[in-house]
């Protein structure tokens, strides 16, 4: 198969459009006329995206290549200007994170967009794409080589962990189990395809597989691509059922959407994030975890992460696991964590166990001080209400955890 070089001739390609002409026929492809893809062939060329061969073909149906997808994904973020320039998109900036921002704003503030023409052509996509976290390096053994189904939808899910938020992976992975094929790929691949099924970017075949080990066309690259760009086109794959539905903070600094099993879950999730802010900004909420801090100092120095000891050095934590539709408190035992912290798990616990919270928070300080005297705890279930509660110390002899599930 002969490379498919660039994809992208912005200048070449606007200025061969004609009024009135598809951007097929005026880019002279001779081989897309009635083709399924050519109305999205011609949007793309109409915004300077793409071009084909020396022998004027477009070749829709041969395989896309991992440097080619990466290419048209990064340009498809951008706007084509009167002059030639081209730019990122205002909302692919502001979707980024801060750190991903800065990257652009100071390693790529002289990107030109454009292929090299000395070296390796896709060097400056793929060194971007990999800055930004969009592949990561070592991804593909060869960037030339053809993608399957299941390497396009790895892309597109850092793509979208990277500028839009992640699906629920138990949903994702359930919607997407449907698929006759779907145990062919790997766990790791499995998450991938129910996030692009999910958000509505891929879909399966009518012979109900999803066509994992399938290559992935240049038609096919351009219609999963338009719809990565443009919202308003990705496929309606229905309702997450009940609508207890948010979207949280991860660690790495993205986002990603949570379904709650029930409303009060969700409500807890909120009354969490309250909690927190009860502490000024000595918090931090990744997922469904908020960790509470002594001061800021101990904050940055979790956040930092330098030992593993660092980064679970929080006081307090507050947490819910919406799978097991459990509700936690887990307390580092130490001088003063308790009335620093008393507001905020309050405020959780208040919430969740209504008129017994009293007797929660009784069973709580007695747990907690036996704890501290005496650096053990037998461990133990106990019935408040509608909740049975464990309480257990950890093998450190310094943290409490506190597991209340709903019964």
């Amino acid at each position: 198969m002969k490379r498919w070089h660039t994809w992208v001739s912005t200048i070449v390609i606007a200025g061969m459009l004609t009024a009135g002409g598809s951007a097929a026929t005026a880019a002279g492809f001779t081989d897309t006329h009635g083709h399924w893809a050519e109305p999205t062939i011609s949007v793309m060329g109409q915004q300077g995206l793409l071009d084909g061969f020396p022998d004027g073909t477009f070749r829709p149906n041969e395989t896309v290549t991992a440097d080619q997808f990466v290419k048209i994904a990064l340009l498809a973020y951008t706007d084509l200007y009167p002059n030639g320039e081209r730019k990122w998109k205002s909302s692919f900036l502001g979707a980024l994170s801060a750190s991903n921002q800065s990257i652009l704003q100071q390693d790529y503030r002289d990107f030109t967009f454009k292929p090299n023409t000395v070296g390796y052509w896709a060097k400056p996509y793929l060194d971007l794409a990999t800055d930004l976290h969009f592949i990561s390096k070592g991804q593909f053994a060869d960037y030339k080589a053809a993608l399957k189904r299941e390497d396009v939808a790895e892309i597109l899910y850092y793509l979208m962990k990277e500028t839009e938020y992640l699906e629920d992976e138990t949903y994702s992975l359930r919607a997407a189990a449907r698929f006759g094929d779907l145990q062919s790929a790997t766990a790791r691949q499995q998450k991938f395809i129910g996030e692009a099924l999910t958000k509505g970017i891929m879909e399966g075949y009518p012979n109900g597989y999803f066509g994992v080990g399938r290559y992935v066309t240049r038609a096919e690259a351009l219609e999963i691509i338009a719809r990565l760009q443009d919202k308003s086109k990705r496929l309606n794959v229905g309702s997450v059922g009940e609508g207890y539905v948010k979207v949280v903070p991860t660690k790495e600094g993205s986002y990603k959407k949570l379904i709650f099993p029930d409303e009060r879950m969700l409500q807890a999730y909120e009354v969490m994030e309250a909690a927190g802010k009860l502490r000024g900004t000595n918090y931090d909420l990744e997922e469904t975890t908020l960790r509470l801090f002594e001061n800021a100092e101990a904050k940055n120095k979790a956040l930092s992460g330098a030992t593993a000891e660092a980064r679970n050095s929080s006081e307090v934590s507050l947490w819910l696991d919406p799978q097991f539709a459990t509700y936690g408190v887990t307390v580092r035992l130490q001088d003063g964590a308790l009335a620093r912290n008393t507001e905020s798990i309050r405020k959780f616990t208040d919430f969740l166990f209504g008129y017994d919270a009293d007797i929660f928070y009784r069973q709580f300080t007695a747990a907690c001080t036996e704890a501290s005297a005496k650096g053990v705890l037998e461990t133990t279930t106990k019935q408040i209400g509608s909740f049975s509660v464990e309480t257990r110390l950890e093998a450190d002899g310094k943290t409490i955890v506190f597991s209340i599930i709903h019964t």
